[in-house]
């Protein structure tokens, strides 16, 4: 059974919405001129949760930089979710490190890479964009300030994720798999095993509020079975994630590398700049990505999201697999199929 057809028979069990992507065009892509806000959009299947927490904030007239940071916070307590926040599956070292990253609509930006010990690195992002002069801490120099800030330290490895490290270890071999899952999550697997690396489900999510401004957040535990270090694509500013309150938003989610390779957020939101709509950018931005003589493009997934001031949605991703949430007044619980190039 591929994953369009799960989704769609898991979902009714569940009572998410899956709309197909000719419905998805009329009913979330906006074509027409009038503006749908707020609304919220996020990656993946966990970003139906992760949006209805958000659309709580912006349905009572709040600011979307509360909403993505509400949002985000839902997978990354999920002890279901072995890719966001608490739950992540550690690195070859066994160690749990997380990254997260968040930006407003005055272009006001902060982010967290290679954190231990604290659960939620988005709300950690968003005091270092809002109490010091900086954009960026990592490692220790991040634990301290979260530890400053008031924030509980934890131990994050989990029994279930140090089950799945000490069998990975058997064999420590590291070979990502696009669109691999190693858990069990939601609506279901998207098939792989412990001794593949789950390559992708950062969740990034965009919102536009009621005044018409939106903000974005991006959370991750990054790859699994990485180098102790690895820092991906989700807490470099342009790279995961871009705002720009004139025109639009982007995130991103799949193999960081390549994502930072082409700053591909922002890029995104320079061809929404240049006219095109939110689809057609993201498509663009893998494409750019596929141009890359390294790069062979059914080994890998990369996929972007993107809202643009008018609050249409599209996405794109390399390959099949990829899926999104969209939250407005008319639907809460809405998952898309994302389109992709092969």
């Amino acid at each position: 059974m591929d994953r369009r057809h799960f989704l769609k028979g898991a979902s009714v069990a569940s009572g998410i919405l899956l709309v197909q992507p000719g419905v998805a065009d009329a009913a979330f892509a906006g074509g027409g001129t009038e503006a749908v806000l707020p609304r919220v959009c996020s990656t993946w299947d966990f970003g139906v949760a992760a949006n209805q927490a958000a659309w709580k904030v912006l349905a009572a007239g709040g600011r979307s930089l509360d909403a993505v940071e509400a949002g985000a916070r839902i997978p990354e307590a999920d002890l279901r979710n072995h890719s966001v926040g608490r739950a992540g599956y550690p690195d070859r070292d066994g160690k749990v490190t997380l990254d997260a990253s968040i930006m407003d609509e005055e272009g006001n930006c902060g982010a967290v890479a290679a954190i231990e010990h604290i659960a939620h690195p988005i709300s950690v992002a968003r005091r270092v964009m809002e109490r010091t002069p900086h954009v960026l801490l990592v490692g220790d120099g991040a634990l301290q300030f979260a530890l400053e800030q008031g924030f509980p330290r934890e131990e994050l490895l989990t029994p279930e994720s140090e089950q799945a490290w000490r069998e990975w270890l058997k064999t420590a071999k590291y070979h990502p798999v696009a669109n691999s899952e190693v858990r069990d999550y939601g609506i279901g697997p998207r098939g792989g095993k412990p001794g593949d690396a789950g390559n992708h489900d950062t969740i990034g999510m965009l919102a536009i509020d009621a005044k018409g401004n939106l903000s974005g957040a991006c959370t991750t535990s990054g790859m699994a079975w990485k180098l102790h270090g690895r820092v991906g694509d989700s807490p470099i500013i342009g790279a995961g994630l871009y705002v720009d309150n004139e025109v639009g938003a982007a995130t991103s989610t799949g193999v960081g590398e390549e994502v930072i390779r082409n700053v591909g957020s922002f890029l995104v939101v320079e061809l929404m700049r240049q006219g095109r709509s939110p689809e057609d950018a993201c498509r663009e931005a893998v494409e750019r990505i596929l141009k890359r003589k390294s790069v062979r493009g059914k080994d890998i997934q990369v996929g972007f999201l993107a809202m643009d001031k008018r609050g249409r949605v599209g996405a794109w991703a390399i390959q099949k697999g990829f899926s999104y949430a969209v939250c407005d007044a008319g639907k809460q619980d809405a998952l898309i199929p994302g389109k992709s190039t092969y």
